[in-house]
């Protein structure tokens, strides 16, 4: 047996070499997966953490730049050409091509691209063009730079990895599913990532957060460096453009308006938000236009939006690219450590090769000048050499004397272009022009060797001109925020009908014949209370037993503090009743709670719950006892502490209790509720968090003001969403005054005044300033004495001049809607609030020791009140028409004068004095004072 399968030839052996050769199934399936696996990752789905293109990317811009012209190529060209290099078929070519074309970065567009915004898509590639674009021709390709490989069918060569001298792969962002793994990288902003690599270069760790070209608000809070397990939530932005509308004007990445709208259509439909209609206005800007439905809070349906639709959406990146032929997961900020060092050393190579070539050229002028000037290319033996050998060798020794000038030795080659020159251009040949050139290419090279040893500084010159060339209109487009977590249960619409039977102990939407409750949420939480003394937290559902004998049914808040619960029970073991105040918080969902002492046989005597705390007066009525001389007394709630759900409480009497009525509803025993305004979440809260507003109660208010003038009244609702634009926010304070400068847009004329602000109707816009184009609010102060320095041009010179004023003292408080009075007679060019003094009194006055630097104008309305006055409206008008100036005799003034003016005094007896010019300005009617004489006085 042995030897037959020693024997080559026989069957045996045949069968044994067979076995052998033999893989199993198993065995072909995991090379075969592993093979593909590889494929995928490798040159599919990842991009190349060198240039940050995946395969078929870099494909399609090597075929742009191999047809650049200058001039757009039809899109069907560049797939035909590129598929040269990508043997998958024109459809994955021409959508990636679409792709790279949206981002606006590396390729220039011509005809219907598609939009990412809407979701459209592009035309067919016949019918759209595309070419490299700029930055994309300064940035991407360097053929001395870049290391080829043939390509797949070895007809030509392609580029393993293009020289990208900028983070690109950061500014575009990618997404690929392989097998076995994904990527998903989030656009940054251009700019930011061009500050972070000179910031890297400058020893410093970047922090890079993303930037999406769809705009809207992102909290990258927990962003983890782009990193597995971090996360971004981005929001779209909504204007409230009244109170019955809404405007989406940027939608979050990755959504688009047309997903959005049916996301928004879906929860109308659920019955989670409530809405008439919804609009897409979108052209060249998003706006979609949601009209709310009648009664509406839009501060809530904002919320609800991004609780409930795609106006919210939650992103996880995964940095993952190919490094060395293999998927390496790493940050952001080490991926663009890493491209910036990538970029410094492809400058580095650039420089060395533009340093060999500049070499060159002096080396080969040199040579050819030599060469001429010492006639060598008529020397005999160099002219009867009969083959190139002979030519090199006498070549060699008549440049032997001269080896010492040259950076490199002599070649064949440099032999063979010098005997190659024609002789008409060694007859022109100009030794002076040489040394020039030879002089500017030594200037050049001192450059480029001094680049190359300040390579650091090189680089970040090489970044900040990128930044000045194409950072323009490439400023950050999403707002970074910090959002607060919206809870659905609090902004869900009340969707839904609740009864209750209370005998036999059912709740829920489904029983319709019972007593109704109250709307709710179909996801909101109820709480019941049953006579034995026992509670109980379930879901709304359509109909659910809670046990019999209910007390009392609500919707439940968590953690809601405010809500007291009065309640007396009387504990069956000892027949003992109590009293007691409590509230409750958080709870297990679908317990039972005990309220008594536990006992067998223990009720309920008293319940009632209070939503701010109230505390009644209730009067408790004894059954008739021998021992009992008095069967009924009072007892006050708000005299008992507020405790825990679990206390026993006080006792109230240990003899039977026949009844407990309601003597007297009480008043809530909590303080206000304390508010603070949270700056970085733009919204109210109860927690400490942001700058303090006070205690609220009842009608208190909040004032708001916006930087563009117009103020509103809110309540304290948690719920309430402020604008960005808002300047100031504090408690509403009807009787506290104002200091307000502004810049009428009208007789461009900086203005003072002082008032308060009027008590409107919640919700109100009102402006504080003139409503004319080009009006502006500059100051406001609440203090009792602001000061405020001006820059302001004196004489016809237009000489600078500072001054301090303490705007108390240029005007008295007036009406909200006066103009108030002139700022300065001189051209104000800046005005800055640098005080402000709460104190009434002992303040330093900066205030002018003259009257000159006031003036009254008497506006529309005050030539209306003066035409009311005929005995002294010829004495104003002779002189004065609308906004004139008024000159008056009057005295020299005084030191102490104020800018305060009095009627004028009478003068037979008094000396002649100089004529003084006084401008003033009348901005409100009231100002104006008639005498019995019928004088006009000003005050």
């Amino acid at each position: 047996m042995s030897e037959d399968l020693n024997n080559p030839d026989s069957p045996d052996h045949i069968e044994d070499t067979k076995l052998q050769k033999i893989t199993s199934l198993d065995g072909l399936y995991e090379n075969w997966f592993l093979d593909y696996a590889s494929y995928v990752i490798l040159d599919r789905a990842v991009p190349h953490i060198n240039d940050g293109l995946k395969p078929v990317q870099r494909r399609i811009l090597h075929s742009l730049k191999e047809m650049d012209d200058g001039r757009f190529n039809k899109a069907a060209n560049v797939i035909g050409n590129t598929m040269k290099y990508h043997p998958h078929g024109d459809a994955s070519i021409g959508d990636a091509m679409v792709q790279i074309g949206q981002k606006n970065l590396l390729i220039d567009c011509q005809g219907n691209w598609g939009d990412p915004v809407t979701g459209d898509s592009a035309a067919a590639p016949r019918y759209i063009e595309a070419r490299l674009s700029k930055f994309a021709l300064d940035v991407v390709f360097n053929p001395d730079t870049t290391v080829w490989q043939a390509s797949y069918d070895g007809r030509n060569r392609e580029p393993i990895t293009l020289p990208v001298k900028f983070p690109l792969l950061l500014a575009q962002g990618a997404e690929g599913i392989a097998v076995g793994l994904a990527t998903k990288i989030l656009p940054h902003n251009f700019i930011e990532l061009i500050d972070a690599s000179v910031a890297v270069l400058n020893g410093n760790r970047p922090n890079l957060l993303p930037d999406f070209p769809t705009g809207g608000m992102a909290d990258a809070s927990a962003y983890n460096e782009g990193q597995r397990g971090g996360k971004v939530r981005v929001r779209a932005k909504i204007i409230e453009r009244d109170k019955k509308t809404l405007t989406i004007t940027e939608i979050p990445f990755t959504t688009t308006t047309g997903g959005l709208i049916d996301s928004v259509i879906s929860a109308n439909d659920k019955g989670k938000i409530k809405i008439k209609k919804i609009e897409d206005n979108t052209a060249q800007n998003v706006e979609i236009v949601i009209h709310l439905a009648p009664g509406i809070s839009p501060d809530v349906t904002i919320d609800a939006l991004y609780a409930f639709t795609d106006c919210e959406v939650s992103i996880s990146p995964n940095t993952c690219v190919i490094q060395s032929d293999k998927p390496r997961f790493m940050s952001v900020n080490d991926m663009l450590t890493e491209s910036t060092f990538y970029t410094k050393e492809l400058l580095k190579q650039e420089l060395e090769i533009k340093l060999r070539e500049l070499m060159e050229k002096i080396f080969f002028s040199s040579l050819l000048k030599i060469f001429i000037q010492e006639g060598m290319y008529k020397h005999a033996d160099y002219e009867s050499s009969k083959d190139f050998e002979e030519v090199v060798g006498v070549l060699n020794r008549l440049f032997e004397p001269f080896f010492p000038q040259f950076y490199r030795l002599i070649t064949n080659e440099d032999y063979k272009k010098l005997i190659d020159k024609p002789m008409s251009s060694i007859t022109r040949f100009d030794v002076k022009k040489t040394d020039e050139q030879i002089k500017a290419l030594e200037a050049e090279i001192k450059t480029v060797k001094n680049h190359l040893k300040h390579l650091t500084d090189y680089t970040i010159a090489w970044f900040e001109k990128l930044k000045e060339k194409y950072g323009k209109d490439r400023g950050r487009k999403t707002e970074l925020r910090t959002f607060d977590r919206v809870e659905a249960s609090q902004v869900a619409l009340a969707n839904v009908k609740l009864y209750v039977n209370r005998v036999d102990g059912f709740i829920g939407s489904g029983l319709k014949k019972d007593e109704f409750v109250c709307d709710c949420s179909d996801i909101d939480e109820i709480i019941v209370f049953r006579a034995d003394g026992r509670f109980i937290v379930t879901k709304v559902q359509d109909k659910v037993f809670v046990g019999k004998d209910i007390e009392h049914v609500a919707v439940f808040k968590k953690n809601d503090e405010r809500t007291v619960y009065n309640m007396i029970y009387k504990d069956g073991q000892s027949g003992v009743s109590y009293i007691k105040r409590f509230s409750v918080t958080g709870v297990t969902r679908d317990k039972e709670y005990d309220l008594t002492k536990g006992s067998k046989g223990s009720k309920m005597l008293y319940f009632t719950a209070n939503p701010n705390g109230e505390a009644e007066i209730i009067t408790v009525q004894l059954k008739p006892h021998a021992k009992l001389k008095k069967l009924n007394f009072d007892e006050d709630f708000a005299s008992l502490a507020i405790k825990g759900r679990a206390s026993i409480g006080n006792m109230v009497t240990k003899y039977p209790v026949k009844k407990v009525l309601l003597k007297s509803k009480g008043i809530s025993t909590l303080a206000g509720r304390k508010i603070w305004y949270d700056d970085i979440l733009k919204r109210l809260n109860a927690d400490g968090r942001g700058k303090y507003l006070g205690e609220f109660d009842g009608d208190d208010r909040i004032l708001n003001l916006l930087s563009n003038g117009l103020y509103e009244l809110t309540s304290f609702d948690l719920n309430n969403h402020f604008d960005d634009k808002m300047i100031l926010i504090e408690k509403y304070d009807p009787a506290k005054v104002f200091a307000v400068v502004h810049y009428e847009g009208k007789s461009k004329n900086y203005m003072v005044k002082r008032f308060v602000f009027e008590n409107t109707v919640i919700g109100k816009q009102t402006s504080i300033i003139s409503e004319e184009s080009g009006s502006k609010l500059v100051i406001i102060s609440g203090a009792a004495q602001p000061v405020v320095k001006i820059e302001q041009l004196k004489g016809k010179s237009l000489v600078e001049e500072m001054a301090e004023l303490n705007l108390t003292d240029l005007i008295d408080v007036k009406g909200m809607k006066a103009m108030g009075n002139r700022l300065s007679v001189h051209q104000v060019k800046s005005v800055e609030l640098i005080a402000e003094h709460d104190d009434e009194s002992d303040v330093p006055d900066p205030a002018p020791d003259t009257v000159e630097d006031t003036e009254i104008t008497i506006t529309a309305e005050d030539k209306d009140a003066i035409d009311a006055a005929p005995a002294v409206a010829p004495q104003v008008m002779q002189s004065a028409s609308v906004n004139p100036v008024i000159e008056q005799q009057l005295e020299e003034p005084k030191a102490e004068a104020k800018p305060k003016m009095e009627g004028p005094e009478p003068t037979e007896s008094k000396p002649e004095k100089p004529v003084k010019k006084v401008d003033f300005e009348i901005t409100n009617p009231d100002d104006i004072d008639i005498d019995d004489k019928g004088q006009l006085g000003l005050f």
